[in-house]
Order: C-alpha cells, then sequence, then structure tokens
C-alpha cells in the first residue's frame, strides 16, 4: 500500500473499511487471544477503530500505529480522550491512559520505539499492503516479539487477476511462509461474497480467515 493511497482515502471520506463495532473475530476469540492476564497489545495501520477501547476497557495497553492523523483525531474525539502529544523517533506519540498511537509508517516501529508488546492484533495490516511490503512487515513484527507472543491475523483470499486490491489476497501459502517457524492455527474460515458484491467486487468467492500465530 502507497502511504498516499490511505492517506488520501481518509482525506476524501473513503473508509467503508471502518467498522462502528467491535471486530467480531476479535470478540469471538478474545479468550485464544487474550488469556492469561493483561497484554500490551500492537494493532497496525489501525484507523480509528473500536477496537482499541474494547481491549483497554479489559485492562490491556494498547499501542496503535496509524499514518492519518484525521483518523487518530477522530478516534480521540469519539472516545473523549485528551491525548498528551509529543515527538517519538519518526513517530509523534499520542498518549493517554491505556492507549498510545504512533503516527507514522508502521514499516519504522522498532522495539525501543514500541516497547514491550506481547500480542499483535493485525486487523487490516498484512492485507493492505502490496507483496513487496510484507515480508519487511513480518519481519518488522517478529523484531518486536518476544518467543510466546501471539498474534492474531485476519486475511483475504480471492482471484487477485479479477480484482485488484488493496485490500489484497494473501492466500494460506502466503501467510505460512512469511511466518515460518511459527505455531498457526487457523482459527475460522467463511466466504464473504455477499459482503463484498454491493462494493463492486465481481468475485466467485472471498475467504476471511482468522489466524493464531504464535511466535
Amino acid at each position: 500500500m502507497d502511504p498516499k493511497f490511505w492517506l488520501t482515502a481518509w482525506d476524501e471520506g473513503r473508509t467503508a473499511f471502518h467498522a462502528e463495532a467491535v471486530h467480531p473475530g476479535l470478540a469471538e476469540h478474545s479468550a485464544a487471544f487474550l488469556a492469561g492476564g493483561a497484554h500490551r497489545v500492537l494493532v497496525p495501520l489501525c484507523g480509528k477503530t473500536v477496537d482499541l477501547a474494547w481491549m483497554t476497557a479489559q485492562g490491556h495497553e494498547v499501542v496503535g500505529v496509524e499514518l492519518a492523523e484525521k483518523a487518530i483525531v477522530a478516534l480521540h474525539e469519539r472516545d473523549g480522550r485528551t491525548p498528551t502529544i509529543a515527538e517519538r523517533g519518526p513517530y509523534r506519540a499520542w498518549e493517554s491512559p491505556g492507549l498510545t498511537i504512533l503516527q507514522g509508517d508502521v514499516l519504522a516501529l522498532t522495539p525501543a520505539l514500541a516497547g514491550a508488546i506481547d500480542r499483535v492484533w493485525d486487523r487490516a495490516a498484512l492485507v493492505a499492503l502490496d507483496p513487496e511490503r510484507r515480508a519487511r512487515y513480518v519481519a518488522v513484527l517478529r523484531a518486536l516479539l518476544p518467543p510466546g507472543a501471539v498474534v492474531l491475523l485476519e486475511t483475504f483470499a480471492y482471484d487477485q487477476a479479477r480484482k485488484a486490491g488493496p485490500p489484497h489476497s494473501v492466500p494460506e501459502e502466503e501467510v505460512r511462509a512469511l511466518w515460518a517457524g511459527a505455531r498457526m492455527e487457523r482459527l475460522s474460515e467463511v466466504d464473504a461474497i455477499e459482503q463484498m458484491r454491493p462494493r463492486g467486487w465481481d468475485l466467485e468467492s472471498f475467504l476471511v480467515s482468522l489466524w493464531r500465530i504464535e511466535v
């Protein structure tokens, strides 16, 4: 994904990807993802998702990474948060109780900038990235995560020749190659083609998978 594409989408209000409810996969599989006490959860390309507030309300500390300032401002206004804002390396850090949003490119993230992370909720990041950025993105995540850390990952699989992304098709074989060496479990897979047709996606299938990955 070209950063300009993402920023333009927010500027022009092309944000059909945003949901007003907690992601159903996160809610359904939270026990498999967030068990074992309080965690520090990274949410790459977080937009203004309500998932952040949902996790902080359960006692987890959340770190979001987002390019679009418009999304970050909207998130804080909706949730009634008044953040402190400070520069942190290549990022602008928006901090409020239980939540830090790092404004900038997720590919610049390092352990020193992110702090300790033991969970990642990838609800839209991997599928937003074009193929040449995906391996680098996963390498960034691997550098952040200690042994035993868990990633909850949503992916899409469809005929990319018939419809260009984003969101891109990231089929099972690519997921397994990117996360080679990790313990992987596919928690669910559904065909969501009927939900995509109103958006003009003329495809035979649109498979949505949710993965639990333990590094």
